[in-house]
């Protein structure tokens, strides 16, 4: 299928085996090799919630101190997601490219089974750097120009209860869970 501008570099980054797209929006429709999975041991909450609060404000970090691995901040991501009723995302990406291919490698590996569609109208005018918000709990997604200097994914934690996790990590890394 032929495409022409930013909805084919939506479409070109989901290399998932159930992808179609058309004129007015990209669907990716996640199938079980999109979702990554590891074999690391499980954190408790609190573990997993210090770990990814290590992302907040990364400027701030001693030079000296070392992050997380990949798998490590996997692992949090997913233990805080069982704690939530969904999530935000915010990316600070390059282009519209690696923005969108975060989203979506994001999206799989959190678990989401709907479909993601990003109409044309709300990619149409994003060059250079961008923000995109998406929110998965009602499939809205923003895309609009980025000044800042910062690079990565904000995952804002929403969830009804007290005891559960109503949190921003990030900037999280944009390719955490590239393959």
């Amino acid at each position: 299928m032929e495409e022409d501008g930013p909805l084919s570099l939506l479409f070109d980054t989901c290399k998932c085996s159930e992808v179609r797209a058309d004129r007015a929006s990209f669907v990716c429709r996640r199938s079980p090799s999109c979702f990554m999975t590891s074999q690391s041991p499980p954190l408790t909450l609190d573990e997993a919630q210090r770990l990814l609060r290590q992302f907040t404000c990364l400027d701030r970090l001693p030079p000296t101190e070392s992050l997380p691995t990949y798998e490590q901040v996997r692992h949090a991501l997913l233990q805080v997601r069982e704690h939530s009723d969904y999530q935000i995302f915010g990316i600070c990406a390059d282009g519209l490219e690696s923005a969108s291919l975060a989203l979506l490698t994001y999206l799989r590996a959190l678990g989401y089974e709907d479909e993601l569609q990003l109409s044309a109208a709300n990619v149409a005018a994003a060059t250079g750097p961008v923000y995109v918000k998406y929110n998965a709990k009602n499939g809205r997604c923003h895309v609009d120009t980025y000044v800042g200097e910062h690079r990565g994914v904000l995952v804002s934690c929403q969830s009804a209860y007290d005891g559960d996790v109503n949190e921003t990590f990030g900037h999280l890394p944009l390719d955490l869970f590239a393959a």
